[in-house]
């Protein structure tokens, strides 16, 4: 029994040596040297000898044609023509964005992006009364007066059941601030 299993472990490792020297052989034989080069030598002086495509002419240049500037009689492009007139000092404007308030959360988008779903009535209060305002997350938030939204300082001054009024702080353009009205209108269900 122990004669058969060492035959048996002999006959395999005789395989492997055999099969690892067979691969050894198919390896080195890719690797052989070819001293014959004459048909590479007839590949490529047949390749060679082939007309090859045509080079396009050099385009014609013109001719440089030299120009005289007869301008300098004229007025001088870079003067002012009329003395500047000097501005006025601006208004002191009371209206400015408060820098310490916390942004409110419809704040981060902007008023275009924000639309108004319906109403809702405090059931204690009748005169207390919220806006439904969809963000483009497709949450929907309630809003009243005071509360602020959209990306320019806007603040709800209004608000009935068909639009909120808005009250804007933007930039008018030479350094101060301006109100500008702006609103958001219930869309007419069909």
């Amino acid at each position: 029994m122990n004669r058969i299993k060492r035959y048996n472990g002999l006959r395999k490792a005789l395989s492997a040596r055999f099969w690892a020297l067979a691969l050894l052989v198919l390896l080195i034989q890719g690797c052989i040297w070819v001293e014959g080069t004459a048909d590479l030598r007839a590949f490529v002086a047949d390749r060679s000898s082939r007309p090859v495509g045509e080079i396009p002419p050099l385009p014609e240049f013109k001719p440089y044609e030299a120009f005289v500037y007869e301008g300098s009689s004229l007025r001088n492009p870079f003067r002012v023509m009329m003395p500047e007139v000097a501005e006025l000092p601006e208004e002191v404007s009371e209206v400015y964005p408060d820098p310490d308030r916390l942004s409110e959360y419809l704040e981060q988008y902007a008023v275009d992006n924000l639309s108004m779903v319906g109403t809702i009535t405090s059931p204690l209060e009748a005169e207390l009364m919220y806006a439904l305002v969809r963000d483009p997350m497709g949450e929907v938030h309630r809003v009243q007066m005071g509360d602020y939204l959209g990306l320019d300082n806007g603040q709800v001054i209004a608000l009935d059941e068909r639009r909120i009024e808005l009250s804007e702080i933007v930039s008018n353009g030479r350094g101060g601030w301006m109100k500008r009205p702006r609103s958001i209108v219930l869309p007419e269900s069909n």
